[in-house]
């Protein structure tokens, strides 16, 4: 089968389509012709093993893993003996990070993993990235125990974790002022932010409100930047180590305060994320935003892309051509 290799850590062009062997299937197993896949965050950290103590997981001098990619939309073209939750022919979606793999035309994965069907009246396209900035969201939501009626701010909020956040967070009925650039302040809007805050015009951090929650959706900013902007007892969740890698330490340290604190969101990879946002989306209350698409030949670009800092939500990758 066709797929994308990276046999050494380092820049995109690390990667390239090769023949692989298909994946095997175990008497629990489910595979998947891949029709979708995306280029994210993730798989651009392991991708180059950056921060460097990723190789502890990933393989010290090369990748374990030769395959990534972590989220697909696809068909079961086959179940193992003991699968009864999926049928040949079933439609689904999930994620995979850790194993990895979708970057390919076929992914083995346990029908207890984070697969579910796919939402009624959507594409592959639009399915596959249903999951990797939602659940990190997701996580940062429920870490925070985020309610109805609080006020919130995503900073960040047109990545695919931040343009996920703002919508999730309206389903719950959080209160929601947005940061972005002036470029897409209508599209966050259309997300249902309340309020949208420029930061190319004015300085968020200097904002008269107060928050229960600051998310930074990008790893952009700092506790000590956001610290004002919280309530007494606010958190600031965050989704990266932080220049001075300060984060984790934070995190253990300010709850012994009981005052404003860091929180480290860990997020779930499991059926339970996938069949929620499935509801989400089939609901309309939850959809993807896309930002480029790239056939499967063109990976290399789209990880160039996605390194940018210029991507609009997600980045999808087709393994079969959309009809």
């Amino acid at each position: 089968m066709r797929s994308a290799v990276n046999l050494r850590y380092g820049p995109p062009d690390v990667v390239r389509i090769a023949e692989v062997d298909k994946p095997s299937v175990g008497d629990k197993d489910v595979l998947v012709r891949v029709h979708a896949t995306t280029v994210n965050r993730t798989d651009c950290a392991y991708r180059a093993a950056k921060p460097f103590f990723m190789r502890a997981v990933t393989g010290l001098v090369r990748p374990r893993r030769k395959v990534l990619g972590t989220e697909f939309a696809g068909v079961v073209e086959s179940v193992g003996a003991s699968v009864a939750s999926f049928a040949v022919g079933d439609r689904v979606f999930g994620y995979n990070e850790g194993a990895f793999g979708t970057h390919a035309e076929y992914l083995s994965i346990a029908q207890d993993g984070a697969i579910a069907t796919m939402p009624a009246g959507i594409s592959f396209g639009e399915a596959a990235p249903g999951t990797e900035g939602s659940h990190y969201a997701l996580a940062s939501i429920r870490k925070a125990q985020i309610e109805a009626g609080q006020d919130v701010l995503v900073y960040g909020a047109t990545g695919a974790i931040g343009s996920a956040a703002v919508q999730l967070l309206k389903h719950l009925g959080a209160t929601v002022t947005a940061v972005c650039g002036t470029a897409n302040l209508e599209m966050v809007r259309g997300l249902g932010a309340d309020r949208v805050v420029d930061y190319t015009a004015e300085d968020f951090t200097a904002d008269e409100q107060r928050y229960d929650v600051v998310i930074d959706a990008v790893g952009k900013t700092t506790f000590g930047q956001c610290r004002r902007l919280l309530k007494p007892r606010g958190i600031y969740v965050f989704s990266d180590l932080g220049p001075w890698w300060q984060n984790p330490v934070l995190a253990l340290v300010t709850p012994l305060f009981r005052r404003k604190k860091v929180q480290l969101a860990a997020p779930r990879q499991d059926a339970e994320m996938v069949r929620y946002m499935r509801e989400l989306i089939e609901s309309g209350r939850f959809r993807p935003v896309i930002d480029r698409r790239y056939p499967l030949d063109q990976i290399v670009e789209a990880y160039r892309y996605a390194e940018t800092g210029q991507k609009i939500g997600n980045v999808v990758i087709d393994v079969v051509p959309p009809t």
